[in-house]
């Protein structure tokens, strides 16, 4: 294999890694699933209080549920459909 072979291969291998690394589904994924963590604590540690002011509803719990589930979601999403790295163009 010649030495432009070889660095072509290199950055196209390079090129796959990258796409794979700036996924969208992997930032929104991770960020929700950090964030549903975040808020569903607060709604666990939610006092009386907190409480009385939603009409009885433990607002933090359910959302934070929600943003962790569809978190969870998009990360599964990644896991069972990752991105196909790119074909190189064939020359005619």
């Amino acid at each position: 294999m010649s030495e432009l072979q070889r660095e072509v291969s290199e950055l196209e291998r390079k090129s796959a890694t990258a796409a794979r690394l700036f996924d969208i589904r992997l930032i929104i994924g991770g960020l929700f699933t950090l964030y549903g963590i975040i808020v569903t604590i607060a709604g666990i540690m939610a006092s009386d209080a907190d409480l009385k002011k939603a009409e009885g509803v433990n607002i933090n719990l359910w959302t934070g549920l929600g943003m962790l589930a569809l978190g969870l979601f998009f990360l599964l999403w990644l896991k069972l459909r990752p991105i196909a790295p790119p074909t190189p163009a064939e020359d005619a």
